[in-house]
């Protein structure tokens, strides 16, 4: 049916009107709905637990002994409390998977608990008897390790023949002889354990099969055998089953389980069943019983999700009168308290301090082109053996680097050289990236290898950069006070002890409680900070920090100049070329090899930290003592001379740096969240105009409907929501560039979250009670 012209746009008009009304009034209702929930705060995670707190008993004279008064303090009860360790499938995998055996061992051997279980699958089998005789001895021997006595139960491994010539019942009778009865139960500390075996085959034929439910069939024997322990073990406090398969499953594993379940359900005492077989882990509780099946301890292994329960690991069993514990271990994670001796421990830490290091920089022309071929030295100054890794890591695709790793195993005092031929094809942009040396490395002792931390380093470079232009306004570096940062590597320049001159102009959009502006100060070193904004000055000397800190904080929104000295015997602050703070203090500055953060703070791990939000200029690091007195007047540009250290103008990158004017060429390598802006305007001159936004709502894109105008100081007038004949205030809380956030105040708070890319921005309003709902939100600007 057609529409006459006139009338179908009044009704498109008065649709579009509705849905936005509309849109406004669900986000209402979304954040109304939200201010009667409340979410969790803090940290949860570990909080929950499945058993019971245990069991106390009061302080007496007999068991509590002290000369002291006090808090009284409980006491455990003396109940004969107990724990025991369940190994998975060992085959399947590799045939060095008894390597990982063999580590389990070893961890529970540290632990030392009453015995160890088995599930199954303990030899490779699907063999003739020589070479399954040989794979069980390979077992035994491996188990016989333990400290603690251990039980096994038969899986498919440990019985499928291969070839012709299968006997009856296949390998059942070299199991027995060897490992243990196919079924049998044992008691300890007043709970049973009960071996089944899940591989008897199919009742009427004997075939045996893992994928055929007819095969999958407890025998009238074993189940009458059962019946009859469960009936044995009544009085215990617990009953612990064990077999191969976990046929409560179902599937391929049919539904013979059911019978079984049954039957330990009126038992009344069964508290958990395990079984492996599937090689990843998993729990399925059922009528008050624990059904665990466990992964692999050396068995075939896809690591799908290891976390999720595929790895290899052991099960703790902590049994209590009233309760049990289940826990998990992965294989060779048990630290082995005596081998950390104070000696070794110092070797360690030792190790870690150790980084490759490289006998020449890569020369690059001025398109950033060019390599060279140099020669990577580690040493292990340990007394242990060491295997080490050395990789090649840039975010610059333009880098080719032959080789990009390198494999290594050094001995106790061994130094190693390792040629590396890097190439870079060229190109002077922001996708500049260093080139790090990134070294992992592993210190092997007779119980276990002790993984030191990755250690990083920036391979030199010598390239000639050519200054940029001076530009015809002043220029600053924005930073947004999250990840904007400038970064000085230490190895580029260099500050001799004694006298010297920190400072640099700066403008905050607001200050956070903690706020660095040019800092490397991590238990050595000198910074400026800007803290809720007081401007301080600190420099370690000696043993200690020497502070000088303002009483009062600057306002934001203004340029100020800051100046920290250390004239020998003391430390000086200066703000807008007055002093305002001095401590009388001398010593050695302890150095550190950390980076200069500008815009920022360093921490131990070479990462920037405690964020400034705002601009800088004209950050400048000088030999020697630059104000004295009590007044001078700061300069607004600052000019290299002999003894400047560092000098940042701020006046454009070169590709991916600032430009350094002293004579150190340390060229500072600036990080997302930072750029270059005009130093009067900011960051807002990319936003500046009329912006036209429409809603997506329902599926339907809307005509503009609401506006509002960005200027140099944010946001100006209001935005008209129709139909609802109200006014929504905007406020903008951040813009980087490209991200933007904006809040609108109507009858609730409501947040625009987006991205603007030239003339356009797009992005979800959000209630801000409620921010999993959101409505599509598109914008386009009209340049006032």
């Amino acid at each position: 049916m057609l529409l006459a012209s006139r009338g179908a746009c009044g009704y498109v008009r008065l649709m579009r009107q509705t849905w936005i009304a509309t849109a406004w009034i669900v986000l209402g209702l979304i954040a109304a709905r939200g201010l009667g929930q409340q979410d969790h705060i803090g940290h949860t995670r570990h909080l929950h637990r499945w058993g019971e707190p245990h069991a106390r008993e009061a302080q007496s004279p007999a068991r509590f002994i002290t000369s002291r008064d006090g808090r009284r303090l409980d006491l455990p009860r003396e109940d004969d409390a107990f724990f025991f360790v369940v190994f998975g499938d060992r085959t399947g995998g590799p045939a060095d998977g008894v390597s990982v055996l063999a580590d389990a061992v070893r961890d529970t051997n540290l632990l030392e608990p009453d015995f160890v279980m088995t599930v199954g699958d303990l030899v490779q089998g699907y063999n003739r008897t020589p070479q399954w005789l040989e794979q069980m001895r390979e077992y035994r021997a491996i188990m016989d390790e333990l400290v603690c006595p251990w039980f096994p139960v038969a899986g498919n491994h440990d019985i499928y023949w291969r070839g012709e010539g299968r006997p009856a019942g296949e390998h059942e009778r070299d199991y027995e002889m060897h490992f243990g009865p196919l079924w049998y139960a044992f008691t300890h500390k007043n709970c049973m354990f009960i071996a089944l075996y899940s591989d008897e085959g199919n009742p009427e034929t004997g075939e045996k099969a893992i994928d055929k439910p007819a095969s999958q069939v407890m025998s009238d024997e074993q189940f009458a055998w059962l019946r009859q322990t469960l009936e044995r073990g009544r009085d215990m406090d617990h009953i612990f089953i064990f077999l191969h398969h976990p046929r409560w499953l179902g599937g391929n594993y049919g539904d013979d389980w059911e019978r079984v379940h049954r039957l330990l359900v009126e038992a009344g005492n069964v508290s958990a069943v395990f079984a492996g077989h599937i090689h990843r882990m998993r729990y399925d509780p059922r009528d008050g019983i624990d059904y665990i099946a466990l992964a692999t301890v050396g068995g075939g292994q896809s690591g799908t999700v290891p976390e999720a329960g595929w790895l290899h690991h052991f099960n703790i069993v902590t049994v209590r009168r009233d309760q049990i514990a289940h826990a998990a271990i992965p294989v060779g994670e048990v630290m082995d308290v005596r081998e950390i001796t104070g000696e070794m421990a110092d070797h360690a830490a030792r190790l870690s301090r150790v980084r490759a290091v490289v006998d020449r920089a890569i020369p690059l022309d001025s398109d950033a082109a060019g390599g060279a071929t140099v020669r990577a030295a580690i040493v292990n100054p340990t007394p242990y053996p060491v295997d080490a890794t050395l990789r090649i890591e840039t975010g610059d695709g333009r880098w080719l680097a032959i080789p990009d790793h390198q494999h290594l195993h050094l001995q106790a005092g061994q130094q190693a050289e390792i040629p590396l031929h890097l190439e870079r094809l060229g190109g002077l942009d922001r996708g500049f990236g260093d080139v790090e040396l990134v070294l992992s490395m592993d210190m092997l002792l007779p119980g276990h290898r002790y993984a030191i931390p990755e250690s990083r380093t920036i391979i030199p470079l010598q390239i000639e950069l050519e200054p940029p232009a001076i530009p015809a306004r002043e220029r600053a570096l924005e930073v947004d006070g999250v990840r904007g940062v400038a970064v000085v590597p230490s190895s580029r320049f260099a500050l001799p002890d004694g006298p010297f001159t920190l400072e640099c102009w700066f403008r905050a959009d607001g200050f956070g409680d903690r706020t660095g502006l040019v800092a490397k100060t991590e238990n050595a070193e000198y910074g400026i900070f800007v803290s809720g904004g007081v401007p301080s000055f600190s420099v370690l000397l000696g043993r200690a920090y020497a502070e000088a800190k303002g009483d009062t904080p600057v306002p934001a929104d203004q340029w100020h100049h800051v100046a920290g000295v250390y004239d020998g015997h003391e430390v000086r602050l200066y703000v807008d070329g007055e002093i305002v703070s001095r401590v009388r203090r001398s010593g050695r500055r302890r150095t550190n090899a950390r980076p200069l953060m500008i815009g920022a703070d360093v921490d131990g791990s070479n990462n920037p930290m405690s964020f400034f939000d705002g601009r800088i200029d004209g950050v400048r690091l000088s030999r020697g003592v630059r104000y004295t007195g009590d007044r001078f007047e700061p300069v607004r540009r600052f000019e290299p001379d002999d003894e400047t250290v560092l000098l940042f103008n701020m006046d454009a990158l070169v590709g991916p740096w600032l430009f350094d004017e002293s004579a150190s060429g340390a060229h500072a390598t600036v990080r997302p969240g930072a750029r270059i802006v005009d130093a009067e305007r900011g960051v807002l001159q990319d936003l500046l105009g009329i912006w036209d936004l429409s809603l997506t709502f329902q599926g339907m894109e809307l005509a503009p409907e609401l506006s509002f105008t960005m200027t140099e100081d944010g946001p100006a007038g209001s935005m008209l929501v129709p139909e609802l004949a109200s006014e929504a205030k905007v406020r903008l809380v951040s813009f980087d560039g490209t991200n933007l956030v904006l809040e609108v105040q109507v009858d609730q708070r409501y947040r625009f979250e987006g991205v603007v890319v030239g003339d356009r921005m797009i992005g979800h309003w959000r209630a801000e009670q409620d921010p999993s709902i959101e409505v599509p939100m598109t914008g386009r600007r009209r340049v006032l």
